[in-house]
């Protein structure tokens, strides 16, 4: 079994145990509901930049940063320039909540990307909830029908869709209405990273979306090389994360953008 079946498979599991906890009618009363929705793509038209992430540990790297606060880091991350941000909701494999989620939202008014394995239409109705503008679409997970319809309600949710690609047999998963696709430099399958699945699919994705570098971003050298070809917006998360001051170290790669 592949790591990202082993999580799609518990994620099933934890999604079916929430709705029969928190119906859509509550998750529908939250206030956030009724706020639009901050856009990530417009920003990163406008100006190239990083979309920091917020993470404990991962199946690849096991633990990276136990204690982190999500307020703390989240508004370090906005103070240092950061075009979005990034917060893994994902329990058992990467230390995540939905409360991370919602105390992201209340420290920065810069776009929050809610980061999950989305599996099911209720995930996306709780991103709105808790006050996520975004949401990822991994295409490893999904087929291209569950994309447009998972994209459908986002969008008419007032959510932003980044849909995830990390290989060529994934192109036909992209839905005219989606701004975002991101490319992940981290095979889901193997968890193995490298900067050649951007720029292989640099060469096939369409002109008119905003491009993002996912996974695999060591050093500000690798986001200028990226942009050079074309991407705009750069997820990070480890390289952040590790360091003593997840703050500073996302100045240094924002400072590299231009």
């Amino acid at each position: 079994m592949t790591i990202l079946k082993q999580i799609l498979d518990t994620k099933r599991r934890e999604v079916a145990d929430r709705k029969a906890a928190v119906s859509v009618q509550m998750l529908e009363s939250s206030p956030y509901f009724d706020q639009p929705a901050n856009s990530l793509s417009a920003r990163l038209r406008a100006q190239p930049g990083v979309i920091a992430e917020f993470k404990r540990k991962s199946p690849s790297k096991g633990m990276i940063h136990p204690n982190a606060d999500p307020a703390d880091v989240t508004g370090a991350y906005a103070r240092a320039g950061a075009a979005g941000v990034s917060v893994l909701t994902d329990g058992p494999y990467f230390g995540g909540s939905l409360a991370d989620l919602q105390v992201a939202r209340l420290a920065v008014d810069i776009p929050v990307l809610r980061k999950e394995f989305i599996v099911d239409e209720y995930q996306i109705i709780e991103a709105k909830s808790y006050g996520a503008d975004l949401i990822l679409l991994i295409a490893a997970a999904l087929d291209p029908k569950e994309v447009r319809a998972f994209s459908d309600l986002a969008h008419s949710l007032g959510l932003e869709v980044l849909l995830e690609l990390h290989e060529t047999a994934e192109l036909d998963h992209i839905a005219p209405d989606i701004a975002l696709i991101g490319v992940n430099n981290r095979n889901l399958k193997t968890f193995e990273t490298t900067l050649d699945t951007s720029r292989e699919l640099a060469k096939h994705l369409p002109l008119e979306k905003v491009w993002v570098a996912e996974s695999g971003l060591h050093n500000p050298g690798d986001l200028v090389e990226l942009q050079d070809v074309g991407y705009r917006g750069f997820l990070i998360g480890e390289a952040l994360m590790k360091s003593g001051d997840p703050g500073a170290a996302c100045g240094r790669f924002t400072e590299v953008l231009g």
